[in-house]
């Protein structure tokens, strides 16, 4: 790591300004559902109050789009904080202005406060200069520790950096980089990229950027079904991106096509009715032997032993994206499968990365989050990594 570290500051009797990212489900009676992304800040908010820190959170939650809105306050996630973090925790009603500054002011060596949502003011998303710089005000020192928006130049992520003379990042963050850093920089081999999901368009600059970085490139999910038409295979009425098909046909003849590890069978169906999570028959076919009537939603068992023996005898592993419709437990065969390949590979001392998003919400489902190295906490975010982008947010962080 190139950027300063929450470790290598002094922070006794200072207040520094904690991005974090509790962009926390809620339930329609505001209670969380998932808690992952509160668990994943523990490590930097307990470092800082146990060394006297003065710490003020700042996140958003949702999608309030600039207006004040009940639903979306932060305060149901500042209320169960204390059980999750050392000292004292307040919440403060504004994220600026002199209800924010009131509160500051208050805060006693290693306390806490969490600031109201940030995306009740428009300015946020727009990295407005002005609302950067009174969040900024707020504080002596900036620390972030929220991947899952570090893709994007907001105020909280890289408008305020230009106001503290030290912008850091926290453990969760670090975690984040040195996990996907280290398995795109120096991968320990056999690498394997596991790619799924609906559409080749959300994918394809991650697929390009990692054809020549490993050893075998997965391809399921809707997206494997452009290929199979790029290869004149009959698809039926499965998922395909007719403005892609060149471009699937152009990878599988380029220099790296050999790497592209496609399904060799397939789950169809004649009707698949994702509202009520349900299909209308079950079959398994050959790809060479999709009816013209049906749908592809998964892939089959002989794909399954495919994929696994190649993730299992795997050293690192990048997995982003289902292998079919998981969301439906018929269709989830194949997603979960892959998932306990990981756990195998992981277990048998491979490097196993979930790229946020659809992958960690299944590893999750499956409850195998704990057995795998690495489930990344931002889906947008460590895609554009692994796409070789750089995040604006950590970017803008202070050079060791």
């Amino acid at each position: 790591m190139a950027k300063l570290f929450v470790e290598d500051l002094e922070v006794e009797g200072k207040k520094v300004l904690v991005r974090v990212d509790f962009n926390v489900p809620l339930d329609s009676n505001q209670n969380i559902t998932d808690d992952t992304r509160i668990r994943g800040s523990v490590a930097t908010l307990n470092y800082l109050t146990s060394k006297g820190a003065k710490v003020i959170v700042v996140s958003h939650l949702g999608r309030p789009d600039g207006e004040v809105k009940a639903k979306y306050s932060l305060k149901p996630v500042a209320d169960v904080l204390p059980k999750y973090v050392d000292g004292k925790v307040t919440f403060a009603s504004d994220c600026i202005g002199s209800i924010a500054e009131e509160a500051v002011a208050a805060l006693g060596n290693g306390e806490i406060v969490v600031l109201e949502n940030l995306r009740f003011y428009a300015e946020e998303e727009k990295n407005d200069a002005a609302f950067a710089k009174k969040l900024a005000d707020l504080a002596d020192i900036f620390v972030n520790d929220a991947f899952g928006t570090a893709h994007r130049a907001h105020a909280s992520t890289e408008g305020v950096t230009k106001y503290f003379a030290q912008n850091a990042c926290g453990y969760l963050l670090k975690k984040e980089l040195d996990f996907l850093g280290d398995s795109l920089d120096n991968p320990k081999r056999p690498f394997v990229s596991i790619i799924g999901g609906a559409k080749i368009s959300g994918k394809i600059d991650v697929v390009q950027a990692l054809l020549p970085k490993v050893d075998k490139l997965i391809i399921g999910g809707g997206m494997a079904y452009t290929f199979f038409k790029a290869q004149g295979k009959e698809i039926g009425n499965s998922l395909c991106e007719d403005s892609k098909i060149e471009l699937a046909k152009s990878l599988l003849e380029s220099e790296f096509g050999s790497k592209i590890i496609l399904p060799i069978d397939t789950f169809v169906t004649s009707k698949l009715d994702f509202g009520g999570k349900t299909v209308a028959d079950e079959d398994y076919v050959d790809v060479d032997a999709i009816p013209a009537d049906k749908e592809g939603c998964d892939i089959g068992p002989k794909t399954i032993k495919l994929f696994s023996d190649i993730v299992k005898a795997a050293k690192t592993v990048v997995w982003n994206g289902p292998m079919g419709v998981f969301e439906i437990e018929a269709t989830a065969k194949g997603t979960f499968a892959v998932a306990e390949a990981l756990v195998e590979a992981t277990e048998a001392g491979g490097i196993t990365i979930i790229g946020g998003g659809d992958s960690a919400a299944a590893i999750s489902q499956a409850k195998l989050d704990d057995k795998v190295s690495h489930v990344s906490t931002g889906g947008g975010a460590s895609l554009e990594f692994l796409e070789g982008k750089k995040l604006p947010g950590v970017e803008a962080l202070t050079n060791k």
